[in-house]
């Protein structure tokens, strides 16, 4: 890629990053533009539409959580524990951006089509999780584990913790670790028994 188009690229993604950070309605490919100080033409050659801008924002922060998860050793909760708290500073530093647009489909159906922002979120996640269930004698649940990380450790969910209860980084990551700890051992027992079973223990 040439280096005017790189930097292009480089100045729409971080353009759009802080329209969403400060917007509270719907940007615009025309907005994306003028922040970033090019033509509205030279950003739709670089992307399509706004949603593709900010999926690209999500995996490149997705690949600085990879990088650190690549990075872990110790025990599977300690690994889980260090990325769960670092995707929490990340989130803090940079998580903004990515609150104000929701996909109406599911996680694991967007994640097993293939979408590049959540794969590389996953890819950080999955040896953790499952390192920590082996610890924890749990089966494998596969991707619900994942599932259940990412309804945990929303960005959203993170600042209504950080911002609206006043809780510090690592109030929340222990919370939401304790919680995660409890709903990954729900869910290993729910694969191995019928909700009735369940219900009669």
């Amino acid at each position: 890629m040439r280096s005017d188009t790189e930097r292009n690229r480089k100045n729409l993604i971080q353009a759009a990053a802080r329209l969403f950070e400060r917007s509270e309605t719907p940007i615009s490919m025309t907005e994306i533009a003028a922040e970033a100080g090019v033509s509205v033409a030279t950003a739709y050659r670089q992307f399509t539409s706004v949603e593709e801008v900010l999926n690209t924002y999500r995996h490149d922060v997705g690949l600085l959580l990879l990088e650190f998860s690549q990075k872990q050793t110790g025990s599977g909760l300690q690994q889980l524990e260090n990325v769960s708290r670092y995707w929490i500073k990340l989130v803090r530093e940079r998580g903004a951006a990515m609150v104000p647009m929701r996909n109406r489909r599911g996680y694991l159906e967007r994640l097993w089509e293939g979408a590049e922002y959540l794969l590389v979120q996953a890819n950080a996640l999955r040896p953790a999780l499952r390192e920590a269930m082996k610890e924890m004698d749990l089966p494998d649940i596969g991707d619900k584990a994942v599932f259940l990380w990412n309804i945990l450790f929303d960005p959203r969910e993170i600042f209504d913790l950080l911002d609206t209860v006043g809780l510090t980084e690592k109030q929340v990551g222990t919370q939401l670790l304790s919680v995660l700890v409890g709903g990954l051992r729900g869910f290993a027992m729910a694969n191995n028994f019928s909700v009735e079973a369940y219900r009669a223990k």
